[in-house]
């Protein structure tokens, strides 16, 4: 366990708190059922938990694994992707962690969420797939129709199905839970999109390669946003209520934020160059992103 966390403010009533070495890299995040933000470490290859107190844990998993994105499961434990090693991870609050093998060898799970089949879906991606995991580890894979495609992120969307962004296929997929799949192609070449989560009506996704934030909703109609800054790499994407999203520019060092109707808002990170990835909403309401440097960011909007 290291020591409690150290705040900083910053704008916007923003402030950094450190989590980790520098070098750790945390990367994912989820609020977990214990009330505490669990993240990934995916350079040191570990899972931290960060409780209410400020109080910070860390659990070593094995090395090189590359944990990436992480997210509570039906059973109340985390689950994550280990995207080196091609594994999926689960930690209960307590700390006991295991490991289940993918089918697909070197597919580098990266995206998951729950499904609402009760079961975690993955996207694979060097293997143009998607996985479905159950609570003791049974796996399935459901190939997709793009090759070369890299699924990204995955998001269970307002329509019972899963959602998941096709990185180099510009392309947002649909898929459903007995493994029927759509592909909807970007109006923008060069989207390049990463994180997708829905707000309950619609599906947000970010567009990293043409620093846009895109909206899909379940009959597949299509809105692009441009952002001010279109180099600043939007990367996750997290939604609190319908209508609007957070999201995280890797490259701008800003959370930002945008409604339905357009409306974007921007908040500088106090650190320059942080790398802020995944994103989250916590039940205050608060907006925390996890910054690849070594420490958790929390907004108070």
């Amino acid at each position: 366990m290291r020591p409690s966390g150290t705040a900083e403010p910053g704008s916007a009533g923003i402030e950094e708190i450190t989590v980790s070495e520098r070098g750790a890299g945390p990367y994912g995040l989820t609020h977990g059922p214990d009330g505490a933000v669990w993240f990934t470490l995916v350079h040191s290859g570990g899972i931290g938990r960060l409780g209410a107190g400020g109080e910070v844990t860390e659990y070593p998993l094995a090395a090189g694994c590359a944990p990436m994105v992480i997210t509570t499961g039906p059973d109340g434990a985390l689950w994550f992707t280990r995207n080196r090693d091609h594994r999926i991870g689960r930690i209960t609050v307590d700390g006991t962690a295991t490991s289940f093998s993918v089918p697909t060898p070197a597919g580098a799970p990266y995206g998951i969420a729950a499904g609402p089949d009760g079961a975690l879906w993955c996207t694979l991606m060097n293997a143009d797939r998607v996985g479905r995991i159950t609570a003791d580890g049974g796996t399935t894979e459901f190939p997709l129709p793009v090759r070369g495609g890299f699924p990204g992120a995955i998001a269970a969307g307002p329509d019972g199905a899963l959602w998941f962004t096709l990185n180099q296929a510009d392309a947002v997929g649909r898929i459903t839970v007995d493994g029927n799949v759509t592909v909807h192609p970007l109006p923008t070449p060069g989207a390049a999109p990463v994180g997708i989560a829905s707000d309950g009506t619609a599906l947000w996704f970010t567009e990293i390669g043409a620093g846009r934030i895109g909206r899909i909703t379940p009959d597949g109609a299509i809105e692009e946003f441009p952002l001010p800054d279109p180099a600043c790499r939007p990367h996750a994407v997290a939604a609190a209520s319908a209508g609007e999203c957070w999201f995280t520019e890797w490259g701008g060092n800003r959370i930002g934020r945008i409604t339905a109707d357009g409306e974007i808002s921007e908040y500088e990170l106090p650190t320059p160059s942080c790398e802020p990835h995944g994103i989250g909403v916590g039940p205050d309401g608060a907006v925390w992103a996890a910054l690849e440097t070594g420490a958790l960011a929390r907004l108070r909007p």
